[in-house]
C-alpha cells in the first residue's frame, strides 16, 4: 500500500480548518471581504489591443477559485479563455509595453495597462474606460498577486489541494464520490489501484452514503496530509508528555540541525511558530508547530542569515562576481528573433547588474539596438535607456554597468551620449569619485544607484585632473566581441577602426574597454580600470592553461566573458570555470532557461539577490597562488565531507498536463559544481506513478576540496525509459549558504520561477573531512 504522506498544512488550531471547496468563492487568506477582490470577481469590460486596427472589447473577471482570470473570446471553437494568476510576472500601469506605445496615442496613457507573463507568453495589452478604472484593475490585481506570493508554503499547499478538490467535484454538489476521489488523486499526481482507492473511500465514508462530505472530507484530508517521516523525527525528540519542551527543541537544534543554538533561541522559535496557545504558554512545541518551523525560513536549506545583504559591500568593485547578461536586448535567438526593451526589464528585475547594448545607426538619425549582420529586429536606443532607468534599481540598489558595443557614426554617437546624460541624469557616473587620480575601483556601496558606462575611451582618467588636457574625436579599434562576430560572419575580416565621439568617450569612467594582449602586458601596461572582454573559447583556454595568472589578473582588473558567436540559438556556456578563476562579468543569455542559468541564479541567490557576490579571500589577495586545476596547499583547501539524504518529495507538478491520466515517475539528482576536483553527480532511483508524496530515503556522500567555490544543485526529473527525462523542478545555492540538518528545499521551474506547493525534504551534513 502506498503510504499517503505529504506535508501537513499550516493550520491555526484555534480556528477550524477551512476545507470547503464548494462552488462558492474560495477566498484567499487575508482578503476576506476585500473590496478590490470583489471588484475582480465582479469583472468588467476592457479593450484588448493587438495592433492599431485590432482593438476589441472583452469581458474579464476573476473566477471563484481566485486563481484564474477568465475572459470571453469571439472564436467559435473557444468562446472563452482563462489563464492562471501564477503565470503573471507583473502588471504595469500606462503604455509600458512596446505594443501599447506603437498602437495607441499618448493621450490614452492613463487608461492603459499591461499584464506581463512569465516565460515566452506574449503580454496582454488592455485599455479601460477611465483612469480610475485602469488604476483599480492594476491595484486589485497587484493586491491579489502579492497576497498569493506572500502566503506561507503551507497555505499555498492548502489552496492547491482544495482547488484540486473543486476540480474533482464535477457536479459541484460539495460531495466526493468514489469516482471523484479517483479523479482527485490523479489531479494531485498520484496513481493508486482501484482496490486501494476503495479502501481509502470506505475508511472515510463513515455514514455509508457512498459519498464523502463535511467531516468525512476532513478525515480524508487528514489522512492525505499525514507525514510519516515527520512523525519519526518529532517522536525522537518530543520527550515531554508527547510534546517538545524548549529543552527538547534545543536538543534537536544542537544535535540534528548542528546550530549554535541557546535556550533563548528555542524559546524564540516556539513563540514564532507554535500554533497552539496552551502549548506556547507551557513553552512547548507541538507537531504542528514543528512543521511550521520546518516550512519557514528557519527550516529552509538556505541559511536565513544569507537572504538579506550580509556581505561586506565596501570592497573594490572587481572583488565581486557581478550578475551579467549577454546581448540583453534579445528575447529569443541570436539571428532572427525580436529585440525588445522588455528583455532589459526582465534581466534587471532578476538583479542583473551588467547589460549589453549593441548600438547601430538607425533611420531618421536615431541610434538603434540590434544584433548587427543578422535579421533580429531593432529597438530605439533612447527607449532602451528609458526602460533601464525605470527598472534598474527596483530589485537591487547596487550599480548597473551598461556595456556598449558601439558601431555608430559620430553624429549618432553624440545623440547616444545626449540620451545617456539627459535620461539617466545624476545617476550616470560621469567623473571619477574623489579629488585625486584614482588607483583602485570604488565599492558597490559607494556606487549605489549609479550607472557605469563600459566602452571605448580616447584617453586615460588622468585627463579629469589635468586642466590643460584637450582631446577631440578620434579613431579607436572596435570592440573585441564585435570583431569576433564579424570575423565569423564575413570570412575572416579583421577588426577595423571606428571614429569615437568625445562626448561618449568622456562618460566611460571605470570600465574602459581595451584589447587583451596577455597577462604580463596587462600587468605592466594597463591601468586598473582598463578591462578586456574574452570570447568563451579563449577564456576557457586561459582558465585551463594559466589558472593562477588569470586569478591574479582579476585581482586588479575586471574581466568580461561572452558566449561564442556560434551559439546562434542563444545557448549558454558553463559559468562555473570562469568564476573559479575570479572573472567578474560572466555574461549569459538570460532569455534561455538552462542548467547554466540555474547555476547563475544559484550563485547570486544569497546576499539579498542584489547581483553582487563577494569573491573568496584567496581570489582577492595578491599573495594567493590559487589555481583551481591543481589545488596545491593553501587557504582555499578546506576539505569537507557533504552528506545528503534525500528523504521525500511533496506535490511535484505534472509534466504532461494534456494527458489526463499522466503521472510522473520522479527521481532526484544531487549535483556539486565547483573546481574540477569537486564536480560530482549522484541520483536516487525513480518512484513509479507518484508525484504527490514520493519517498526515497537515499543517502549520498560528496568530498569537497574548495567549499567556497562549490554550488549544490537539486534536480527533480520525470524518469522515462525510452527518451530523455523531463525536468520537474530544480534548486541551486552556494554550499556555504546551506544549513545542516533536516531541511525543506523549494523547487523552481525551468525558467526559474517558484513552484508554489512543491518541494523536497532532505537531511544535510557538511563536516570536516578526516
Amino acid at each position: 500500500i502506498i503510504p499517503l504522506i505529504i506535508h501537513t498544512l499550516d493550520r491555526e488550531l484555534s480556528k477550524p480548518l477551512n476545507l470547503t471547496y464548494r462552488s462558492s468563492v474560495f477566498t484567499p487568506a487575508g482578503l476576506e471581504g476585500d473590496e478590490d477582490l470583489q471588484f475582480l470577481l465582479d469583472g468588467g469590460n476592457l479593450v484588448k489591443i493587438r495592433s492599431s486596427s485590432w482593438k476589441k472589447p472583452r469581458f474579464y473577471r476573476l473566477q471563484d477559485d481566485c486563481k484564474t482570470l477568465w475572459h470571453e473570446s469571439k472564436k467559435t471553437l473557444r468562446p472563452s479563455r482563462t489563464f492562471t494568476l501564477d503565470d503573471i510576472e507583473s502588471v504595469r500601469k500606462g503604455r509600458q509595453s512596446e505594443g501599447l506605445k506603437k498602437h495607441t496615442d499618448a493621450s490614452v496613457e492613463e487608461l492603459c495597462f499591461s499584464i506581463f507573463f512569465k516565460g515566452s507568453k506574449k503580454n496582454l495589452d488592455l485599455m479601460a474606460a477611465s483612469d480610475v478604472e485602469a488604476t483599480r484593475w492594476v491595484k486589485a490585481l497587484d493586491k491579489v498577486l502579492n497576497n498569493m506570493r506572500n502566503l506561507s508554503h503551507q497555505k499555498k499547499s492548502e489552496h492547491w489541494i482544495i482547488n484540486c478538490m473543486r476540480k474533482a467535484d464535477k457536479n459541484a454538489d460539495n460531495k466526493m464520490t468514489l469516482k471523484e476521489l479517483k479523479h482527485f488523486l490523479r489531479q494531485i499526481n498520484v496513481e493508486v489501484d482501484d482496490t486501494y482507492a476503495e479502501e481509502i473511500f470506505k475508511k472515510c465514508d463513515t455514514s455509508n452514503s457512498d459519498s464523502l462530505e463535511d467531516s468525512e472530507i476532513k478525515h480524508f484530508y487528514d489522512m492525505l496530509t499525514h507525514r510519516e517521516e515527520i512523525d519519526v523525527i518529532y517522536g525522537q525528540y518530543s520527550k515531554t508528555e508527547g510534546q517538545m519542551s524548549a529543552s527538547d527543541l534545543l536538543n534537536f537544534l544542537l544535535n540534528e540541525q548542528r546550530e549554535q543554538a541557546t535556550p533563548e533561541d528555542a524559546y524564540k522559535l516556539i513563540e514564532k511558530y507554535e500554533v497552539d496557545e496552551i502549548a506556547k504558554q507551557k513553552k512547548r512545541m507541538t507537531k504542528d508547530g514543528f512543521l511550521m518551523y520546518l516550512h519557514h525560513d528557519d527550516g529552509s536549506i538556505l541559511n536565513p542569515a544569507h537572504k538579506p545583504v550580509y556581505q561586506d559591500m565596501s570592497q573594490p568593485l572587481n572583488h565581486y562576481y557581478i550578475s551579467s547578461s549577454h546581448n540583453t536586448y534579445l528575447m529569443e535567438d541570436q539571428v532572427k528573433g525580436p529585440s525588445s526593451t522588455e528583455a532589459y526589464i526582465r534581466a534587471l528585475m532578476k538583479s542583473c547588474r551588467c547589460v549589453e547594448l549593441d548600438c547601430w545607426d538607425g533611420d531618421n538619425g536615431e541610434p538603434v539596438i540590434y544584433h548587427g549582420y543578422t535579421m533580429t529586429s531593432k529597438v530605439l536606443f533612447r527607449e532602451v535607456i528609458q526602460a533601464i532607468k525605470d527598472y534598474a534599481f527596483k530589485t537591487s540598489e547596487y550599480p548597473v554597468i551598461l556595456s556598449l558595443e558601439n558601431h555608430c557614426t559620430l553624429e549618432q554617437q553624440k545623440l547616444m551620449a545626449h540620451y545617456l546624460i539627459s535620461i539617466l541624469g545624476e545617476a550616470l557616473l560621469s567623473k571619477p569619485l574623489g579629488y585625486t587620480i584614482p588607483t583602485n575601483f570604488p565599492s558597490p556601496e559607494e556606487l549605489k544607484g549609479k550607472f557605469l558606462i563600459k566602452g571605448k575611451r580616447l584617453n586615460k582618467l588622468d585627463a579629469f585632473f589635468n586642466k590643460n588636457n584637450t582631446i577631440e574625436d578620434d579613431s579607436v579599434s572596435e570592440e573585441d566581441e564585435a570583431a569576433d562576430f564579424k570575423e565569423n560572419k564575413q570570412n575572416g575580416q579583421k577588426k577595423s577602426k571606428i571614429k569615437l565621439a568625445k562626448q561618449l568617450s568622456d562618460i566611460v569612467i571605470y570600465c574602459k574597454s581595451v584589447h587583451f594582449s596577455g597577462f604580463e602586458h596587462a600587468r605592466d601596461n594597463q591601468d586598473f580600470y582598463e578591462m578586456s572582454s574574452f570570447k568563451e573559447s579563449k577564456a576557457f583556454n586561459l582558465a585551463d592553461t594559466s589558472g593562477t595568472p588569470f586569478c591574479h589578473h582579476n585581482m586588479d582588473k575586471l574581466s568580461r566573458i561572452y558566449p561564442a558567436g556560434s551559439r546562434t540559438n542563444s545557448s549558454n556556456y558553463n559559468p562555473v570555470p570562469m568564476w573559479n578563476v575570479g572573472c567578474q562579468i560572466v555574461a549569459l543569455n538570460f532569455q534561455t532557461p538552462s542548467k547554466e542559468m540555474h547555476l547563475n541564479q544559484g550563485r547570486f541567490l544569497p546576499n539579498g539577490f542584489c547581483g553582487y557576490i563577494l569573491k573568496p579571500e584567496f581570489q582577492r589577495s595578491l599573495s594567493s597562488q590559487f589555481n583551481p586545476n591543481t589545488l596545491t596547499k593553501g587557504p582555499w583547501l578546506k576539505r569537507k565531507t557533504f552528506h545528503v539524504m534525500v528523504v521525500s518529495g511533496q506535490q511535484l507538478p505534472k509534466i504532461n498536463k494534456e494527458k489526463h491520466k499522466s503521472i510522473v515517475d520522479p527521481l532526484v539528482r544531487v549535483e556539486v559544481c565547483g573546481v574540477p576536483a569537486d564536480n560530482a553527480s549522484k541520483e536516487t532511483h525513480y518512484i513509479d506513478n507518484n508525484g504527490f508524496n514520493p519517498t526515497w530515503n537515499e543517502s549520498f556522500k560528496f568530498v569537497i576540496h574548495v567549499p567556497e567555490l562549490a554550488l549544490v544543485r537539486f534536480v527533480v526529473e520525470d524518469y522515462d525509459s525510452t527518451s530523455q527525462n523531463d525536468l520537474i523542478g530544480h534548486y541551486c545555492l552556494p554550499l556555504t549558504s546551506v544549513q545542516n540538518g533536516y531541511r525543506h528545499v523549494p523547487l523552481l521551474t525551468k525558467r526559474g520561477d517558484v513552484i508554489c506547493s512543491a518541494g523536497l525534504f532532505v537531511h544535510l551534513m557538511l563536516i570536516d573531512a578526516k
